[in-house]
């Protein structure tokens, strides 16, 4: 029996498993390690069934990654028309032209219609135009007189061609001062032969012949 009085380190139960104090803290070290022992056999172990059962039934790790890369690729790529709608610019409105720009257009045109206006001007159907008929047609001069007066042109006189026999409708007219009329008379009797002639006394004379109608 000791000498010493008793502490509180001498009331220990006798049924405790603990057998110190450096013990207790080996003994809950040891067990802390346990869970992670656990995790490495069960990495283990799946490893174990990758690299030997797998193959077997016909996967490998190629093949796994080659799936997983392209179901990202899938998924990569259903997502991209939703972005780019999400992303497309809204179209950029039209700028109004400048009210120059019609203004500009306006004498641009203008040079088209300055030609006929003049050729109009240059047409003077005052002048009296004289109409011959040299076909077998009865009446032809006066039906063609009647589409000229209608024009607005000067009917003058009308009647049978009694001079060399024509071989087609010929347009005499006296002059160059002439020249804008018969090409103007010529245009609405469908007649293109044009001769410049001081044969007549008349300044324009319409000579209608074979096969005018």
């Amino acid at each position: 029996m000791t000498k010493y009085a008793r502490d509180e380190f001498d009331r220990v139960p006798e049924t405790s498993t603990r057998q110190g104090v450096h013990r207790a803290v080996a003994a809950s070290r040891r067990r802390s390690l346990a869970p992670i022992l656990a995790a490495g056999c069960v990495a283990l172990a799946i490893g174990l069934v990758a690299f030997l059962i797998l193959p077997k039934l016909g996967f490998s790790a190629g093949q796994a990654a080659a799936v997983t890369a392209g179901g990202s690729a899938s998924a990569s790529a259903s997502s991209s028309p939703s972005a780019t709608s999400t992303m497309s610019p809204s179209p950029t409105p039209t700028s109004p032209e400048p009210a120059g720009t019609d203004a500009a257009a306006a004498p641009a045109a203008s040079p088209s219609a300055t030609p006929s206006a003049t050729a109009a001007a240059a047409v003077d159907k005052t002048q009296p135009v004289t109409i011959y008929n040299a076909t077998t047609t009865a009446g032809l001069a006066t039906r063609v007189g009647g589409t000229v007066t209608s024009d607005g042109w000067v009917l003058g006189e009308t009647g049978n061609w009694g001079g060399v026999p024509q071989q087609t409708s010929v347009i005499f007219y006296s002059g160059v001062e002439q020249k804008d009329n018969a090409e103007a008379l010529g245009a609405l009797l469908g007649v293109d032969t044009l001769v410049d002639s001081a044969e007549f006394n008349m300044p324009l004379v319409v000579v209608l012949g074979p096969g005018y109608q």
